[in-house]
């Protein structure tokens, strides 16, 4: 019971400090790898990718991290830690609402994406590093960031355009 009411607790600090996306990454890779060795990186790596390519919102990647880091309780525990937020902020929204032409809200709006886009970069270097251990990783990963950035192209094609090419070079054995 204290594991499952540790990573709830966990997982809930990366929801509610997680503003978009993957920003909630940073915070689980330092509680969940760094702080309490509930997962290595490749493990946290595995976890975030089976997250992403599943359907289901941005965030869901949660479940799969909690799953990986206590089984079925850990996914339930996942679960609450996402839906947590969701409830809090609805209070939150009839509050914050009547502020928001307020320059100072907006300034600070402005900020915590700045720091949202900082902190995931934090997690997905060293995340990245982990994974890119050949030539043909390293292409793929360039390839995407190049598609991704400099076309209109939607994340899924360029998710399962990897994952195809990198299942046809390990069947041609080059993986």
């Amino acid at each position: 019971m204290i594991r499952f009411i540790t990573l709830y607790l966990l997982l809930l600090k990366a929801t509610l400090t997680s503003f978009s996306g993957l920003a909630g990454l940073p915070v689980l890779r330092d509680d969940l790898v760094i702080h309490h060795h509930m997962l290595t990186d490749r493990e946290l790596n595995q976890a975030v990718a089976i997250g992403r390519i599943t359907p289901g919102p941005k965030g869901s990647y949660v479940m799969s991290v909690g799953y990986y880091a206590g089984g079925v309780a850990g996914g339930f525990a996942a679960w609450l830690a996402l839906v947590t937020p969701a409830i809090l902020i609805i209070p939150m929204l009839s509050f914050a609402g009547r502020y928001t032409k307020d320059p100072r809200v907006k300034r600070t709006l402005r900020a915590v994406v700045l720091a949202s886009a900082g902190i995931s970069l934090s997690a997905t270097l060293p995340l990245g590093a982990d994974a890119l251990h050949s030539p043909l990783s390293w292409a793929l990963a360039a390839i995407s960031l190049g598609l991704l950035v400099f076309t209109k192209l939607d994340t899924t094609l360029v998710v399962l355009g990897s994952s195809l090419i990198s299942l046809a070079a390990f069947a041609a054995g080059l993986g």
